[in-house]
């Protein structure tokens, strides 16, 4: 099988987030990468590439330069991977879905819920594949608890609570030299949210894919801890469903002790389940009045998504990056357009989490009050 041709914009030397792209796409050998705008100094962008293997003629200033450069080559790319900050993504996105590019593009999908509603046509007129990196549902046991949920093995959803914690902004990074802070930090090129549109956007894409709905209305209390800082670090949000349920989410880049904490639990009328990031290849299920049982990947009691996110036996372990490479394994089925291709987190995926960072700046600004979310 052939692999897809990809460019890259941005992931250059220092991003711990290209590398991460680039191995995830070559994990399974569908994707090869050919040519990039790999960063906006010239010099680290020709070192970049150098570093990474693409040819001199292919490193590009910008993106224009690049679809330019590659209209009417014989080796063309068919797909960008956009990794920039996230006040990039929108106008490199749109540029390359004007050109008939497929993309696959990190989040949060903009740094505004209007680009994202602009983005969202672009994609519409374009008829190409949209595909957003939320990463942590391409973990087996995610896929897993999805599929449970569906089947009605906890019953009706009653409680949902999602939490990722982080420690890493517990001083002021953004003013000692930490490039990925200081970005994060500034509303100009982070957007409205910090940590909410950081990690609480993971936080909640999780929860909407695992139980398949929206809340109706939130709550949040946003807080910027660290004096100074113009970005909220620690966000608490409630959450109320159409149907009934409840939920929370907690994201916090300032919670000492954590790294990289994201759990998520629902809990209905006949069972709960639970499971962690940091612990990924089990997940617990409790059925009510029963002793909890402990599921694992590729195990005895593995769903459909659970086996086709594993690619090796249980008991060895797997984690972030191959479950960052099956959302590309999605991607090629999709680009491909293999009629069973899986489950993966699209243009309308990225508007919703625009939509919730925007429903809980609204909220907090009104004195922490309910508001609709509306994602459009």
């Amino acid at each position: 099988m052939q692999r897809i041709r990809i460019g890259m914009v941005g992931g250059g030397q220092g991003s711990f987030i290209g590398g991460v792209h680039r191995i995830a796409a070559r994990l399974d050998d569908l994707f090869e990468l050919k040519a990039g705008v790999l960063s906006s100094d010239a010099g680290r962008n020709r070192a970049s590439a150098a570093e990474i293997g693409i040819a001199p003629e292919r490193a590009y200033d910008t993106v224009a330069a690049m679809l330019a450069g590659e209209r009417g080559r014989s080796d063309a790319i068919e797909a960008v991977v956009v990794c920039t900050p996230n006040h990039l993504h929108h106008t490199a996105a749109k540029a390359c879905l004007e050109a008939g590019l497929h993309v696959i593009c990190d989040k949060p999908v903009t740094s505004t819920l209007e680009d994202a509603l602009d983005l969202k046509a672009a994609v519409a007129r374009s008829g190409r594949v949209f595909v957003l990196t939320h990463n942590y549902t391409g973990y087996p046991m995610v896929r897993q608890m999805r599929e449970m949920v569906a089947a009605g093995a906890i019953g009706a959803l009653r409680l949902v609570q999602s939490e990722y914690a982080q420690d890493w902004l517990t001083e002021a990074q953004e003013t000692k030299g930490a490039k990925g802070a200081e970005w994060r930090t500034d509303p100009a090129r982070s957007g409205a949210g910090g940590s909410i549109g950081d990690i609480g956007t993971h936080a909640y894409n999780l929860a909407a894919f695992v139980t398949g709905r929206e809340p109706a209305r939130l709550l949040a209390d946003l807080t910027s801890f660290v004096p100074g800082r113009r970005l909220d670090d620690n966000a608490a949000i409630l959450l109320r469903y159409a149907d009934g349920a409840k939920g929370m989410i907690w994201a916090s880049q300032v919670a000492v002790g954590n790294e990289n904490h994201n759990t998520l639990r629902v809990y209905g009328s006949k069972g709960g389940l639970e499971w962690e990031q940091e612990n990924p290849n089990v997940l617990g299920f409790t059925p009510y009045g029963e002793p909890r049982r402990i599921l694992t990947r590729a195990g005895p009691a593995a769903t459909p998504g659970n086996l086709w996110g594993s690619r090796i036996p249980s008991g060895h372990p797997e984690g972030f990056l191959e479950a960052f490479a099956n959302i590309y394994r999605a991607a090629a089925a999709a680009i491909r357009g293999e009629a069973d291709a899986p489950a993966y987190p699209t243009i309308a995926d990225g508007l919703r989490g625009l939509a919730f960072i925007d429903a809980c700046v609204r909220s907090n600004r009104e004195g922490n009050v309910w508001v609709d979310l509306d994602a459009g």
